[in-house]
């Protein structure tokens, strides 16, 4: 796993913009929000998983993406989901330069995502 973050690390350093410090800040959110959570690098992205995979994060010309490979199976009651809502299993965040970030709602979900995928939920 140590190979993984160092692969973040260095993504998020080679952006040298408002995508790689996003991407930093989505990032400590992630890891805080549930402890069985792993960094893994996958698909040239960053992914966490537990007991599967989580949620991936990338960076695009335009933004940054969160994909949650469960989402279409999660309750967002602070309707953060604005991207693929037509996918069969996935939800994903898009984040423009600018976007706010509802740290506390964004936690949550991603702790009922790695619930989900321990079968708690």
């Amino acid at each position: 796993m140590a190979q993984a973050s160092k692969l973040i690390d260095e993504r998020i350093a080679e952006l040298g913009d408002w995508r790689g410090e996003l991407m930093a800040r989505l990032r400590a959110i992630i890891n805080q929000a549930d402890s069985s959570l792993n960094e893994e690098w996958k698909w040239g992205t960053a992914v966490w998983t537990s007991k599967g995979n989580v949620v991936g994060m990338g960076a695009f010309k335009e933004g940054v993406k969160l994909n949650f490979f469960k989402g279409a199976s999660l309750p967002d009651p602070q309707k953060l989901f604005n991207a693929g809502l037509d996918a069969k299993a996935s939800r994903a965040i898009d984040f423009a330069k600018g976007s706010r970030v509802n740290e506390k709602a964004l936690r949550d979900l991603v702790r009922v995502a790695a619930a989900e995928n321990a079968g708690k939920r």
